[in-house]
């Protein structure tokens, strides 16, 4: 990890799941604080300031998604989500309400790894309020409004910028298709998911080298669209 020291909350009923993670973060230099339920888990994170936090969805207190609405109400830090496969209506509500990512069990330890580094470093730029961000070839001056793909200027459309603007401020979170439309379109369009999909094709087609296999605009089945950091 990055940081020598990150401090990871992990809100968990499940014993295996926290015996695993138990045996694997600190053998990464990662700091682990572990909470059953939802409200002991909202105390954990007041108190120890972490900068990551991995949530259950279900809890055996107050669900998943409520300890991301609570904890949205007075901190930002980034929350990785875990979810079983049928959970998805839960899993984009949970993005919905701020949510940072998810990975569904069960997962590996070098995934999870990646997202928390991931999460990590999106918080270290928002934090920093950087407006230069790179994804590979890709490169977006927010405070200048320009995109440039190795080194080329790219002209994109006011709504295809809007869109990649909103990726990449939130780059490496899972970003669902009703944020998105909301954001973009406005909040009469949640439900016009065409808009996404041809917007995001042309912006592929504009940005990545093979739009048919891409590299950093990636669609998350089902549930919406993230910018890769690579």
């Amino acid at each position: 990890m990055s940081d020598p020291h990150p401090v990871v909350v992990l809100i968990e009923d499940e014993p295996q799941i926290r015996r695993f993670l138990r045996a694997v973060l600190p053998s990464q230099g990662i700091e682990l604080f572990e909470a059953e339920t939802g409200e002991r888990g909202l105390v954990e994170i007041g108190v120890r300031r972490p900068d990551v936090v991995i949530l259950d969805l279900g809890l055996p207190d107050i669900g998943g998604v409520e300890v991301v609405r609570r904890l949205r109400e007075w901190s930002e830090v980034p929350v990785i989500v875990l979810s079983a496969r049928a959970d998805e209506a839960d899993k984009i509500t949970a993005l919905d309400a701020g949510a940072d990512d998810y990975l569904t069990k069960p997962f590996g330890v070098g995934e999870l790894l990646a997202r928390i580094r991931v999460a990590m470093r999106r918080a270290s730029r928002t934090e920093d309020g950087a407006q230069l961000f790179s994804a590979g070839p890709i490169t977006v001056d927010l405070s200048a409004r320009r995109v440039e793909v190795s080194g080329t200027a790219v002209h994109l459309t006011p709504i295809e910028y809007r869109l990649l603007a909103l990726l990449v401020k939130h780059a490496g979170k899972v970003l669902t298709h009703r944020h998105l439309l909301k954001e973009v379109w406005g909040p009469s369009h949640v439900e016009d998911s065409h808009y996404l999909r041809i917007y995001m094709a042309q912006l592929r087609r504009k940005l990545e080298a093979d739009p048919t296999q891409p590299r950093y605009l990636i669609t998350e089945p089902g549930v919406g669209y993230r910018l890769v950091l690579q």
